[in-house]
């Protein structure tokens, strides 16, 4: 089986940990389960993770103090937090504290697997073995230099946003591209205003494609942006 990512579990729960922990293995990732945050904090330190996954309440150290001491270690690392508590000053403090994701127990296996694997799309959106240039219609499109070439030779110069929402958008092509995610890996925040910003960085590419016959980015309400082509 093909390992997806590492995971960092910490939980003093010792029954949850290890249904967590076995569930984790199962679904193809290589998971390491503390008991407590010192512990956590030692194991992160001597090996790489890609994703955390920490109980808020934890003997020796808290997952809150965890996390900032993780953060200043390494600043992108993701965390998702889990908590018995449901108050709306946990979460902000979590949030605060560079949380990805907040997750209230109880909650189903599934739950937590679909969080860690939408946190693992928006780090690692675009796929290492994914083209060099892509087909659209008849334009060849080049991420890294950032240009579209029509068939005539007359080349379209994109602007590096608009570069990386088509890169992201021609990937995923014929599928959504969700909303969040690309705004995450691109913006890095998908707060209002980067929203409003991406929307007309999508009117931009719809110009550029306008008149490729069967090439269109069409809106999916409530998800994202499909590229049909």
């Amino acid at each position: 089986m093909t390992t997806k990512a590492r995971i960092l579990l910490a939980e003093d729960d010792a029954n949850l940990g290890m249904l967590l922990r076995e569930y984790l293995i199962a679904k193809g990732f290589e998971t390491t389960l503390c008991e407590d945050g010192n512990i956590a904090y030692d194991a992160f330190l001597k090996e790489p993770f890609d994703i955390c996954i920490f109980d808020v309440m934890m003997p020796h150290k808290d997952g809150f103090t965890l996390a900032q001491d993780i953060k200043k270690v390494n600043s992108d690392i993701p965390i998702i937090f889990l908590t018995a508590k449901s108050l709306k000053e946990d979460i902000l403090e979590g949030l605060k504290l560079g949380a990805d994701d907040y997750i209230t127990k109880p909650f189903s296996m599934e739950e937590l697997l679909l969080r860690i694997e939408a946190i693992l799309r928006r780090i690692k959106p675009m796929e290492q073995d994914a083209p060099k240039e892509f087909q659209i219609g008849s334009l060849k499109f080049n991420p890294e230099k950032q240009i579209m070439t029509q068939e005539d030779g007359t080349i379209i110069k994109l602007t590096t946003k608009e570069s990386e929402l088509l890169r992201m958008l021609a990937i995923n092509a014929n599928r959504v591209m969700e909303r969040n995610i690309a705004l995450k890996a691109i913006w890095d925040d998908d707060n209002y205003f980067n929203a409003r910003s991406m929307d007309v960085y999508i009117t931009k590419l719809r110009k550029h494609l306008k008149q490729e016959e069967g090439v269109e980015i069409i809106n999916v309400h409530g998800k994202g942006y499909k590229l049909i082509m």
